[in-house]
């Protein structure tokens, strides 16, 4: 087996994206919570809005930890922490109020743990980097849900306090804040705002993104530890995505990709049959390096073509409904295979 990269610090990233997802679940129960409980139209339109929102949402942070490449449980303490927080605010004893507001101190937590998560990913590695951008989007509406957040917050506290709503124009600075807070995001949001999940292109773009940083990081390796470190995951990486996409992606296009899916079929078994060459090498020397960057070379091409022309014809054949459907169970199979590696 080659070596792999689950030191103590890609671990300890793993079971951060873990823990991302269990809070991420949880926001989710909170919200459906909510909404069963609240009457009030102008809480319920928000509460749907942002339900929605975090529900894709947690298809994008499932998606950056099968890009990472590495499964993790959530730590035990957080696991706790979810099953006490369910139980609290399932509490008939708690107001709206109370649960809104400890509702908004986890969407802050969420905030935080993503921008770690990017902060130690700029210390470990780049391929890391790669690998988590999709969470750029989580960080930026969950900051978006925060002004929301608290916006309700104004609204219920008034109510409660006074039994009567706030004025129009407290409520109209709050959206005045949301609408800033949300024109932030930018098209780091939009790109992705009509699709429930990622489709297949944005999933094999990224994994070829991975791969082309890992095979960039090997070759500035500053020592053969690092060499072996790297390509371990370069290697589980690669078989993952290339027997992926002999299984789900390749014979669903290949009744509109027609013969040239055999030759992607083909270039895929001689990527892996280089990665086996170079898994039998010696890391340190320049047999290695001169056979990595034939992998290189024959890897640009086969990506230039899925890029391009499969890409192309996958855009014009399949709706995109289709394509989120194939790119989940493309999603689906790399986390089996990963489990199994």
């Amino acid at each position: 087996m080659p070596a792999t990269l689950d030191d103590q610090k890609r671990s300890a990233i793993a079971e951060k994206l873990a823990d991302i997802k269990a809070i991420q679940n949880l926001i989710i129960d909170n919200e459906q919570q909510f909404l069963s409980e609240c009457s009030d139209n102008h809480l319920r339109h928000r509460l749907e809005d942002m339900l929605e929102d975090d529900q894709k949402n947690l298809d994008i942070v499932e998606t950056a930890i099968t890009q990472y490449g590495i499964q993790a449980e959530p730590k035990p303490t957080v696991q706790e922490f979810v099953s006490q927080a369910k139980e609290t605010l399932a509490s008939s004893r708690l107001s709206m109020y109370e649960k809104i507001a400890q509702h908004e101190l986890l969407k802050h937590g969420q905030v935080m743990s993503g921008l770690v998560v990017h902060k130690a990913a700029q210390v470990v590695g780049q391929d890391i980097e790669a690998a988590i951008a999709p969470l750029n989007t989580v960080n930026f509406e969950n900051r978006a849900h925060q002004e929301q957040l608290k916006g309700m917050l104004e609204y219920l506290g008034t109510l409660e306090l006074t039994g009567q709503e706030p004025k129009q124009g407290l409520w109209a600075r709050v959206q005045d804040a949301v609408a800033a807070a949300t024109g932030v995001v930018g098209s780091a949001v939009t790109q992705t705002s009509d699709k429930e999940s990622a489709d297949v292109m944005d999933l094999i773009f990224m994994d070829h993104q991975k791969a082309r940083t890992l095979i960039s990081e090997i070759r500035n390796a500053e020592n053969d530890d690092q060499v072996k470190a790297l390509f371990g995951q370069l290697y589980k990486d690669l078989v993952v995505h290339a027997k992926a996409e002999e299984a789900v992606v390749y014979p669903a296009v290949q009744p509109f990709y027609g013969d040239d899916t055999q030759e992607l079929f083909d270039e895929t078994a001689e990527i892996e049959g280089i990665l086996n060459e170079l898994k039998a090498m010696p890391s340190a020397g320049d047999q290695f390096m001169a056979k990595l960057k034939e992998l290189k070379a024959m890897i640009g091409d086969h990506t230039r073509q899925e890029e391009s022309t499969m890409f192309a014809t996958i855009r014009k054949n399949m709706s995109s409904e289709e394509q989120q459907q194939l790119g989940m169970r493309f999603k689906e199979t790399k986390q089996s295979l990963q489990s199994q590696m």
